[in-house]
């Protein structure tokens, strides 16, 4: 399946999840107006930080970006991903730069950015030999957006731009995906470390926050090709997707009483399992004949 329906797919989904629960949706889209878009998470969001930082996690080269106007950009796509899209879709910018970029204009930041990194997670271990920017260091990078904005519109607008922004949280894959066991303990250890992001970048001013659950992360290339015992065998781990069903039916719990806690916030979250798994099941819906191929080298 082309990387370009799969985002298409999910910037459909990420519509149809945030309109029918915001209470914009009685009112039409063209009601929702967000000022800006602020992005945190992995590669799935990374639109180019890792450019500018000193690691080997990068995707500055083809066939990255192969379907993208610049060609390559630090995106882990052949185009655009999520965040750009759904920028697009809700008129506020047509793709979403990285923070890290030395380049990027006042009006870029005015509208928001990208602080995603390539490989990281809620768990500052994760990958941390190839220097990525771990999550929560993603709140340092915040701070100094902040500090940057209100230098350029003041700090009431501002504050007024931040709390109007639409917040888009996609993480949490890295720190699973080379588990070697249900490991509950380290299930809530990731829990709680999103429960305190949540609370920090509301702490900051943002009050309206999409949070990705897990994908089927035993269906994973690197998980199947692990695990696979000859060439002809290429399936998903039943365990890892269970793990990652657990996980994303504990977080969607968590992330409703977060919001009862946190006055004024619209906290949503967003079941990519169920669309991922669905697409992988059914790949004649969506114009393939199989999900996964056989024959692949990974």
């Amino acid at each position: 399946m082309g990387t370009l329906m799969l985002y298409f797919i999910v910037v459909v989904h990420i519509w149809t999840v945030l309109f029918s629960t915001c209470n914009a949706a009685r009112l039409g889209p063209a009601s929702a107006k967000f000022s800006a878009i602020l992005v945190f998470g992995d590669s799935t969001v990374d639109t180019g930080n890792n450019d500018y930082i000193d690691t080997v996690v990068r995707a500055n080269f083809l066939p990255y970006g192969q379907d993208y106007p610049d060609g390559p950009t630090g995106r882990f796509s052949n185009g655009k991903l999520v965040p750009d899209m759904l920028a697009s879709l809700l008129k506020i910018k047509e793709a979403v730069p990285a923070f890290l970029d030395p380049k990027l204009s006042d009006q870029e930041i005015i509208t928001g950015v990208c602080f995603a990194s390539a490989g990281s997670g809620f768990d500052n271990q994760t990958n941390a030999v190839t220097k990525i920017i771990p999550v929560f260091k993603q709140i340092d990078l915040f701070r100094k957006y902040i500090a940057r904005l209100e230098g350029i519109v003041g700090e009431e607008k501002a504050r007024q731009i931040i709390s109007g922004s639409l917040v888009i949280i996609s993480a949490g894959t890295n720190d699973v995906a080379i588990l070697k066991d249900e490991d509950s303990e380290y299930q809530h250890f990731l829990l709680d470390r999103t429960q305190t992001f949540v609370k920090e970048l509301y702490d900051l001013g943002c009050r309206t926050m999409i949070i990705s659950g897990l994908p089927p992360v035993g269906c994973l290339p690197i998980q199947m090709a692990i695990a696979r015992r000859n060439s002809s065998e290429l399936r998903c781990l039943d365990d890892r997707n269970s793990y990652a069903q657990s996980h994303n039916r504990k977080l969607a719990k968590m992330l409703q009483q977060i919001q009862q806690m946190l006055s004024g916030s619209k906290i949503v979250y967003l079941d990519m399992y169920k669309t991922l798994i669905e697409m992988i099941d059914q790949p004649q819906k969506y114009g393939k004949q199989q999900a996964i191929d056989t024959s692949a080298n990974i």
